[in-house]
Parts: structure tokens; C-alpha cells; sequence
């Protein structure tokens, strides 16, 4: 068994490599990268290599290494080890894991016999592991009071990102009032309401877009890829049209 680690903090790989060679005797072989893109290389020239990976590195995420991975070997397994359990970063990795993935959520404030456990669990039980207070992060964004559903989370991304009524639709295949109808749900779900401005001082989609990140909606990681995403749509809306 290989085990390839992909953090930034050098203490943190240490730590990493101590647990994988402790709670995994089977392996015979510990690699180690220090950001997104050499874990990305690693994992392509060792295609049979378990990976533990850290979320937020720069300059590549663990999100954006992973979704690459993922793209090329879906059976791929991989365990993220993070500080956070944002609902950003906790959406960021519902959307990228592949259908039938054996993959793990585990915060860095868990226990050392916590961290055994996932690393046993995933790579040699092939189950999944996902940390309890990640879990009620899924839970609390499915809710249907105040939950953000997928469609309408693209949508939340696609107003942060500047896009116009009209050009959300042609994006997302959907129609005009489609969007309409969910950017009122976005606002209901985010206690954005026209009625609270009586003086006019807000932008309602600017206000959405705040509350969204001092929920914890958003992060500068997840509108990086969203940037992403959308210059690639551009260029082949551009190349569809020229």
C-alpha cells in the first residue's frame, strides 16, 4: 500500500506521517508534497497511492487537486484533514466526490485514535468517514427552512460572481423568472428583504452575497474556482458563437 500526504505545514506532514504509519502497517511506502499542484503530479505518477489532503494550500487547493484526481481516477481514495468545516469547503467536497467514492472529512482537532480509525477505515474497509460536526454542516444545508439547495447555490455563486439575471439563465439552461423565482429563495433563506430597506440603502444581491459569506456560504476559495469555471464557460459560449 502507498500513502501519499498532501499538506503545506511541514509539522502537520510529520504529524500525518507518524498516524499513517502508525495506523496503517500495511503500508510500505509514505510520499509526501507540500501543495496542491506536486500532490496532483504525485497522484499522477503513483495512480495506486491512497491520499491524505489538507483543504486550504496555496497556490492549488486541496479541493481543486482533488477534483483533478478525482477527473482522471474516480476510484481514487482520498481523506481530507482540515481545520474547517465551513459550509463552503463542506459543499466544495460534496460537489467533486465521484459516484461510489470511498472518501473521509476529518478535522485536525480530532483525536489521534480519531484519525487511526478514518485512515483504516477508508483505505483498507473502502467505507467513508465523515466528522461529526462536517455532518451537521451537510445536515444544516439540506434544511428546508433555511437550506441552500444546489440550484440555488449556483445561483448564489453566479450573483457573487457579477452575473446578470440573463446571463444566469443561459448558463444554467434554466429561465428568467426561474432564477427570479430561486434568487427570492436565496433571499428568504438569507433574511435579505426589500421591505427591511425602506430608505433604499441596499443592493439586495450585494446584501445576499454578504450574508452568504458571514455564513460561511462562500470563501475566497470557492469564488476562486467559481472564476474558473465561469472564463471557461465564456470561451466556449465565445467559441460556440464565433
Amino acid at each position: 500500500m502507498k500513502v501519499l500526504i498532501v499538506e503545506d505545514d511541514p509539522l502537520h506532514r510529520a504529524y500525518l506521517h507518524d498516524s499513517v504509519c502508525s495506523a496503517l502497517p500495511e503500508c510500505d511506502d509514505v510520499l509526501e508534497a507540500r501543495d496542491g499542484d506536486e500532490g496532483q503530479t504525485l497522484a499522477r505518477e503513483q495512480p495506486q497511492a491512497h491520499i491524505v489532503m489538507d483543504l486550504q494550500m496555496q497556490p492549488r487547493t486541496g479541493i481543486d487537486a482533488a477534483r483533478t484526481i478525482w477527473r482522471e481516477r474516480p476510484q481514487t481514495r482520498i481523506l481530507f484533514w482540515s481545520n474547517y468545516a465551513d459550509e463552503a469547503y463542506v459543499r466544495g467536497v460534496s460537489r467533486i466526490v465521484p459516484a461510489g467514492a470511498a472518501y473521509g472529512y476529518v478535522l485536525k482537532s480530532a483525536s489521534d485514535e480519531r484519525l487511526r480509525l478514518a485512515l483504516r477505515s477508508i483505505f483498507v474497509e473502502n467505507q467513508c468517514v465523515i466528522d461529526g460536526a462536517v455532518r451537521g454542516t451537510q445536515q444544516k444545508s439540506l434544511a428546508p427552512s433555511d437550506g441552500i439547495t444546489e440550484t440555488e447555490y449556483e445561483i448564489l455563486v453566479d450573483i457573487a460572481l457579477g452575473l446578470t439575471d440573463k446571463a444566469i439563465a443561459e448558463r444554467r439552461g434554466i429561465s428568467l423568472r426561474s432564477v427570479q423565482n430561486r434568487l427570492q429563495a436565496i433571499y428568504d433563506k438569507l433574511g435579505v428583504h426589500a421591505g427591511d430597506d425602506e430608505a433604499g440603502q441596499f443592493n439586495l444581491r450585494g446584501r445576499a452575497v454578504a450574508n452568504a459569506m458571514l455564513r460561511k456560504l462562500l470563501n475566497s476559495g470557492a469564488l476562486e474556482r467559481a472564476e474558473t469555471d465561469l472564463r471557461e464557460w465564456l470561451a466556449r459560449r465565445k467559441a460556440h458563437t464565433d
